[in-house]
């Protein structure tokens, strides 16, 4: 039988695309392998969203057939560009689009033969994250078409998953031990507003936190006009949803916003940040940033620092904009020059570097419940997730140091002892 690797590139999303690969390779009796040397077969799972992780699509690929295997590429990257990358690189030996997704199972055995090979199954997956937290996706594509975005192009309009299939798979999850549940989708706040019925995230949710398995549910990919006052009142009094709000705002100059098709002003932006932390004091906001979007002048710019400033956002990213053919901004004029992008970037990310240390400082002493993430066993150095950090890399870590043994997925009480520019220390609460 083939031994098969599985590289996945992007975001969480495809993650969960990868897993459910994975879990249809498993269940046909592929073996599953962790690195290049051991594969029959390489499966890349590919980001197309901007420049750089088409760059590093492309880069993955182009390393992967040069070890004589087998070569499979599928994603976002296929979805968009299949035509062009299979005449460039026709070393490939099948290429495989997000609509194709159905049919993976006979695309393989074609390239494979004298296989049988189970169909795409959302529901079997073979989860790659830690054994006690997993992804939850509840909705496919995007219907807001920023004048930015690639996403639309990619993965189609906004549809939720039947609420049946979203809570039967949380059952499945559960039924694991995961502890930890973070709920994701282009657009997470959009959930059910789709249906016939009137069925929203908050009713979503209260299904999900009657599952006693799960410890900690965490929402990503929120957009502010969606967030209703019912959302923010169900998150501030259910201690299993984290206060946590991802919110990216992507600008908040009214020119820039408006150029980028968003809903929303800045003064909506600014009423909705006010309201959640005037009811969750305790509230975590992350947002993202595009700089350099076409026609974002110095006054713009300086609209942001200052609008960053005001509100000490707890974690914040930033992203120059790439230009993606096919988006309604591709074409509009005043582009802006990269040099210029560049140096906006540095000064955005150098303003949340003083604002990030600053709300670190504040949380001396602040004690926290979360899941340990990792164990350095030999220097008794464990990382943990609470409310304020999600698990995708992006928010910094919490560290602390204890003599006395931990497992990975532990829960634990620590108290915040340092802090750094995005990470803190603490110590453990007998």
């Amino acid at each position: 039988m083939y031994k098969v690797g599985l590289i996945s590139l992007g975001c969480a999303k495809n993650l969960v695309d990868s897993e459910i690969i994975l879990g249809m390779l498993k269940n046909s009796n592929f073996e599953i392998v962790n690195t290049i040397e051991e594969s029959d077969v390489i499966i890349v799972n590919t980001c197309g969203f901007i420049e750089d992780s088409k760059k590093e699509s492309i880069e993955n690929i182009l390393d992967v057939i040069s070890y004589g295997k087998k070569v499979v590429v599928t994603g976002c990257l296929v979805e968009r560009y299949k035509d062009e990358l299979a005449k460039s690189i026709p070393e490939v030996d099948l290429w495989v689009g997000i609509k194709d997704y159905y049919r993976f199972n006979e695309l393989l055995e074609g390239l494979l033969r004298e296989v049988e090979i189970e169909k795409f199954n959302p529901f079997v997956r073979l989860l790659s994250t830690p054994n006690f937290m997993a992804y939850l996706r509840i909705s496919e594509g995007c219907n807001n078409c920023c004048a930015y975005c690639a996403i639309p192009l990619i993965r189609g309009h906004f549809r939720s998953r039947a609420k049946e299939d979203v809570l039967f798979e949380a059952k499945l999850l559960a039924e694991k031990g995961i502890k930890e549940l973070v709920l994701i989708s282009q657009d997470t706040t959009r959930y059910g507003t789709d249906f016939k019925e009137k069925y929203d995230i908050v009713d979503l949710l209260k299904e999900l936190v009657k599952f006693d398995e799960f410890k900690s549910i965490r929402l990503l990919y929120l957009y502010p006009d969606e967030i209703t006052d019912e959302f923010i009142d169900f998150v501030a009094n259910n201690e299993k949803v984290a206060p946590y709000f991802d919110i990216p705002f992507q600008h908040s100059a009214n020119p820039v916003l408006k150029g980028m098709l968003r809903r929303g002003t800045k003064e909506d932006y600014q009423t909705l940040i006010d309201k959640i932390r005037a009811k969750i004091p305790n509230a975590v906001i992350r947002t993202t940033y595009i700089v350099g979007f076409p026609g974002e002048s110095d006054d713009d710019f300086v609209d942001l620092v200052a609008f960053t400033k005001k509100n000490h956002f707890d974690h914040m990213g930033a992203f120059k904009y790439s230009r993606e053919d096919g988006t309604k901004a591709y074409d509009y004029p005043n582009q802006v020059d990269e040099r210029l992008k560049e140096a906006r970037l540095n000064k955005i990310m150098d303003v949340q570097k003083k604002i990030s240390y600053e709300n670190n400082k504040k949380r001396i002493g602040e004690v926290m419940e979360g899941i340990i993430t990792s164990a350095d066993k030999e220097h008794n150095i464990y990382n943990i997730r609470t409310y304020w950090n999600a698990p995708d890399d992006i928010d910094g870590t919490i560290s602390f140091k204890d003599d006395a043994p931990h497992k990975v997925g532990d829960i634990v009480k620590v108290k915040i002892t340092s802090a750094f520019v995005y990470d803190l220390f603490a110590e453990i609460v007998k």
